[in-house]
This record gives structure tokens, C-alpha cells and sequence, in this order.
């Protein structure tokens, strides 16, 4: 068997490899952070090749969210969502400094790492999708809208103490995700935006919302040997991510609580938003709402 699995042909070396490596993980696990909040997200927003829809899920599906992103040590946990072809024409502004067009994306891929464990997992995440380019497990016929390791800013809770929590968030049932990002002119006018966003804005706006909880992330840069198709992040230093959790289907609720949310940002002075984007949860292993996307 491969060295890979955990075994080896001959014994000798390969018996003390494995041992090397079982060691390294006890080491490992003995130090450091581990946390359950959510310290870091990634937050990746793809579009597959016109053609290359149900291959492209496919793959997403059955190796590359686990091989690719769950199996990696302190991604703990992580969910797709989906904006089929009604939910795509419901994204605004029309020129988005995100999506060109802005119906760009009808997949997002959500997930949380580890507080303090960001360098850690950057490590193995830039090393495996090397590994995974080697061995042709990169599906190449897709298109990176937006895509981000992001920190963990704050987080907004519609009914205060109870329900689920945000480290609950990917595996909650609820019904859909509300993806709005925004750009201050300065990161001091970013500070005061987020402070804006999580004292007076969100809780407001949250009340009585079918929205449970908003996370905002700030998105942080690529590392310098991240793959080739994956562009660099824009707006380190000035832009915010929001996640909205919603407990009703976003076309249920679009019309009385999401078409106005860069008018009130406008209003504030502070930002600008640059995108506003529905989506429902995908059903894992199967190729739903696959034939809407179009």
C-alpha cells in the first residue's frame, strides 16, 4: 500500500514513518488553540463553465469538499449554498465591484476555521491543493467570483442568549444565506462602519427579520503560493463580509427585509455596498436545483 494510507510495503522505514507521523499529530493536538467560535471563514464564490454545470457539482460534491476542505485539520465545519437562475436576477447592485455580471456565482461554499489556528491550516490548505493539482482532482472549468479566508469580526444575534449559536450556523437547518459586502473609502472608516454595523445597524434591522444571526468577517490576502486561478483578494483593508442565516426561504422574505440594505448603508456614510446575494442550501449528494442554475 501507498505511503499515503498510513502503511508501508517494506517494514523498517515505513514503521517508522508511520510512527514519526503518529507522534507529530499527538505533539500537535497537545498545544494550542481549539476553540469552538468561528475565528476565520472561508468564503468562496464560484462559477462553473457553461456546460460544466452537473461535472462541476459532482466533483464539488463527492471528493473535493471533503478531500479538499473538510478532511484539513481546524476546518470544523462548512456548508454549500446555491443561487438558482430566480435567486441570481434578485442580486444587486447591478455594477458590483464583486460579480461581473453580478449573476456571477451561483455557488458559495461557506466554512469556519479554528480561532488562532489560521497559519495552521493555511500550511496544509496550500500544500494538499498542490497535492490535489498533481493528482488531477482540480476540476479546471470553473471561474473564482469570490473567493477569501476572512477573520471573524463579529456576530449579531437576532433573539440575544437563545438559539443556536454562530459556531452552530453550517450545521443549522436554515433555509437560506444572504451574502452582503461592503467597502469604506479607509480602513478608520471601516473601524467606524463596523462598529455602525454591530451596535446600531444589524440589531435593528435583525428584529423581528427572518434572519436568526448576521456574521461579518473582514477578508484577509492570499498567501504569496495559493494557486494560480484563485486572484489575490481585494479590500484587505476596507471591505466587510456579511452573512445573513435565514430561517425562511430568501424569496419568501426578499421583497420586506433585503432590497433596500445598500440604502441604509448609503444613508449611514460610511460604505457602500457592493453586493447583495440569496442563496438556499444545496442537499448533499445530489444534483438538486443543478438544471435551475440557467
Amino acid at each position: 500500500m501507498s505511503e499515503d494510507t498510513g502503511s508501508e510495503g517494506p517494514r523498517g522505514n515505513g514503521s517508522r514513518r508511520e510512527n514519526t507521523r503518529s507522534e507529530t499529530y499527538a505533539e500537535l493536538a497537545a498545544v494550542g488553540p481549539y476553540g469552538v467560535p468561528p475565528g476565520h471563514a472561508l468564503i468562496t464564490m464560484v462559477e462553473p463553465h457553461p456546460g460544466h454545470e452537473y461535472a462541476y457539482n459532482r466533483w464539488y460534491e463527492d471528493d473535493h469538499y471533503y478531500a479538499g476542505a473538510m478532511a484539513m485539520p481546524w476546518m470544523y465545519a462548512g456548508r454549500r449554498w446555491v443561487a438558482t437562475r430566480d435567486l441570481q436576477l434578485l442580486r444587486y447592485p447591478e455594477k458590483s465591484a464583486i460579480a461581473q455580471p453580478v449573476t456571477a456565482g451561483c455557488y458559495i461554499s461557506t466554512y469556519w476555521v479554528t480561532a488562532g489556528r489560521y497559519a495552521d491550516h493555511m500550511r496544509w490548505t496550500v500544500a494538499i491543493n498542490k497535492r490535489l493539482n498533481r493528482d488531477a482532482r482540480v476540476y479546471q472549468d470553473r471561474t473564482h467570483v469570490f473567493t477569501a479566508f476572512q477573520d471573524h469580526e463579529a456576530t449579531v444575534y437576532r433573539d440575544g442568549a437563545a438559539g443556536p449559536r454562530d459556531f452552530h450556523a453550517l450545521d443549522h437547518p436554515y433555509a437560506g444565506l444572504v451574502v452582503q459586502v461592503v467597502d469604506a473609502e479607509s480602513p478608520q472608516q471601516r473601524a467606524e462602519l463596523l462598529e455602525w454595523l454591530r451596535a446600531r445597524h444589524l440589531p435593528k434591522r435583525l428584529a423581528g427579520s427572518p434572519a436568526a444571526m448576521v456574521t461579518v468577517f473582514r477578508p484577509t490576502p492570499l498567501p504569496l503560493d495559493r494557486m494560480s486561478y484563485v486572484k489575490q483578494v481585494e479590500g484587505t483593508d476596507t471591505r466587510l463580509t456579511l452573512l445573513w442565516f435565514l430561517e425562511e426561504d430568501p424569496r419568501q422574505c426578499w421583497e420586506e427585509h433585503f432590497t433596500d440594505l445598500d440604502t441604509a448603508v448609503g444613508e449611514s456614510g460610511l460604505g457602500r455596498v457592493e453586493l447583495v446575494a440569496p442563496f438556499v442550501p444545496t442537499v448533499p449528494g445530489t444534483d438538486r436545483y443543478v438544471a435551475e442554475l440557467r
